[in-house]
């Protein structure tokens, strides 16, 4: 017999204005639940979670939540009025039977020490002192908002393997597919107003949406069949020029409104992105750079060709310097020594995910036009605001309003509206997909797609990597950095390892650490096997080595379009180069398993 639901919405509605933002909407959870909400931005998530938590009072419908379960919410903006540390933040939010050495363990896997003024945390470590507050007391629920915003990638994954271990029943809101493919087992839908469910994990969301979609536009052709019969009758039909059916009159009449009411699916953003004209083959070239702050290096001896038309990633911890390093690459900012030579008619197309340039005061309007116009130059032609607005899913109603009341997903649309609509060839993106919905990251990845100059990507979605990049440069410590080729899959195969944090904390809880330093020191032993890195390298690189020999293949096969080279010598040229990096790993690879395959042999045998 199924547990009974923790939780339970039924019929939810609410209303912010005109339209209903929530018209029916149902949600359950039960003991071990791992729910994804899905739906686009501005659809009612948010909402819905905050009534799901006990935060908002809908205006119609029930919510059900059994005696003595516990509920945590990440709020978006924690509150840390009267807490001098972190640590006292988390620990306020526990209960009498908590454990409280969670509290520091979750602050110090999150990257904190639990002494910090929150005061004077950044954005991303609010968030990380939120999470570590909602997980701390173990709850029977946790309803999660975008909880991997403003983390890095060895946060995410952190955070994935501690859910993963978690008793606590999930709600999960997320743009970051890879982490909701990870940790859901069912889908709960809201698209306009009203929610569906399926039982399958995020990887079926699409095509199941799709399926919804289609049968949906089937019934709407079903029904503009049946009026037009309908008139067609009541204009041509017998009955019609005697006495009209008054029934059938006002059945008419209700297929009418049924038509009129209906609300189709949520318009989807038309992006498209502005060009000068084409530069050389040659974009970036970086010799020997080198930059250090005080004693902290920063970049150290890299060497880099960026040509035209490449898609290189760049992904490290927070604080490895990923924003420096595009800076210099860029040529913004000096190295210390070595040389960084941009190509020629190299024009930059910068989006600053630190949304630093969007003055909260200006309008909409204005931040796309610049202020004094109505309009806007995109791709050399002068477009309405309010239609360039429309491509992103702005209201001609949004255009006068300020950019402070904005959401987070529709102030990353607008900085994308206006970095698009600069002309350039360089197109250098930082974060561009925190608080997108999951269809607009979907059009922003085909318009990269389509874009036919060089792209320099920093991000921490996994996801969106592997679809969009094919080189990966990746910090591994100490100012080195490391190109691979493909996305973050494939870097992942090659390194045998993902992205790392700097000094990595161990994930094991409290107890068990001080348990392992209170045994006594064993005594050292000879050798007789593999040290553990050698033995996770050992069983790691057949796989290395299989991906690295699928990528020359794709490769070879590319070159083998005997045509290739006179239709796009640049991309001859890139793919060549790939080539002869993968051919280079793979004999790197190869040789380091033949090494360690004779050691262990040498120390077992």
């Amino acid at each position: 017999m199924a547990a009974p639901p923790l939780l339970t919405l039924q019929g939810i509605a609410l209303t912010f204005g005109g339209t209903p933002l929530l018209a029916g909407a149902d949600l359950s959870l039960a003991p071990g639940d791992r729910t994804c909400l899905v739906g686009r931005n501005g659809s009612g998530k948010s909402t819905l979670l905050k009534v799901a938590a006990g935060l908002v009072e809908p205006d119609k419908g029930v919510r059900f939540l059994q005696p003595g379960t516990t509920v945590r919410y990440l709020a978006q903006e924690p509150d840390f009025a009267g807490h001098a540390t972190t640590l006292s933040f988390v620990e306020a939010g526990m209960g009498p039977g908590d454990e409280l050495y969670r509290a520091r363990y979750l602050l110090e896997s999150l990257g904190l020490t639990g002494e910090e003024d929150p005061a004077r945390l950044s954005g991303g470590e609010s968030r990380r002192a939120a999470l570590a507050q909602a997980l701390a007391p173990e709850p029977d629920i946790l309803l999660l908002d975008e909880p991997t915003n403003h983390l890095d990638l060895p946060a995410i994954e952190w955070l994935e393997a501690e859910l993963k271990g978690s008793r606590s029943a999930l709600v999960l809101i997320s743009h970051d597919r890879r982490f909701l493919e990870a940790l859901s087992r069912s889908i709960v839908w809201l698209d306009r107003g009203t929610t569906r469910r399926l039982d399958q994990g995020f990887s079926a969301f699409e095509g199941w949406r799709d399926q919804v979609f289609e049968e949906e536009e089937r019934e709407r052709h079903k029904l503009d069949r049946k009026i037009a019969a309908e008139e067609d009758w009541l204009r041509y039909g017998v009955t019609a020029r005697r006495k009209r059916n008054v029934k059938r009159l006002a059945g008419l009449h209700d297929l009418r409104r049924q038509a009129r009411e209906h609300r189709g699916p949520v318009g989807a953003a038309t992006l498209t992105v502005s060009e000068t004209e084409t530069s050389g083959t040659l974009v970036v070239e970086a010799r020997d750079v080198a930059k250090s702050y005080g004693d902290r290096p920063i970049v150290r001896d890299l060497s880099l060709r960026i040509a035209k038309a490449d898609r290189l990633g760049i992904v490290g911890a927070n604080g490895t310097g990923k924003t420096t390093l595009v800076n210099l690459l860029t040529g913004r900012l000096p190295p210390d020594s070595g040389e960084v030579k941009v190509g020629a008619n190299v024009t930059l197309n910068l989006l600053d995910q630190r949304r630093s340039a969007l003055d909260p005061e200006r309008t909409v309007a204005d931040v796309l036009t610049g202020g004094g116009s109505d309009s806007v130059q995109v791709g050399g032609q002068s477009r309405h605001v309010i239609g360039y607005m429309k491509d992103f899913l702005f209201s001609p109603e949004q255009a006068r309003t300020p950019v402070g009341v904005l959401s987070g997903g529709e102030r990353n649309r607008l900085l994308l509206a206006r970095a698009l609509a600069e002309a350039g060839n360089l197109l250098v993106l930082d974060e561009p997909t925190n608080d997108l919905d999951l269809e607009t990251l979907d059009l922003l990845q085909e318009m990269l797609g389509d874009y036919a100059g060089t792209l320099i990507l920093v991000s921490h979605d996994r996801d969106f990597l592997d679809r969009v990049v094919d080189t990966v440069l990746v910090s591994e410590g100490e100012g080195r950095w490391v190109a691979y080729a493909g996305g973050y899959s494939d870097m992942v195969a090659q390194r045998g390892v993902g992205v790392q944090a700097r000094g990595v904390v161990a994930s094991k809880g409290a107890k068990d650490a001080s348990r392992e330093a209170a045994k006594p020191p064993a005594r050292p032993a000879a050798k007789k096997r593999l040290g553990f890195n050698e033995q996770h390298e050992l069983k790691t690189l057949p796989a290395r080595i299989a991906a690295l020999e699928g990528n020359r293949a794709k490769l070879r096969a590319a070159l083998d379009d005997a045509t290739l080279y006179a239709r796009d010598p640049a991309r001859f040229e890139a793919i060549s180069r790939t080539l002869a990096t993968t051919e280079a790993d793979l004999a790197g690879a190869e040789e380091r398993w033949l090494e360690l395959e004779m050691m262990r042999e040498e120390l077992e045998g």
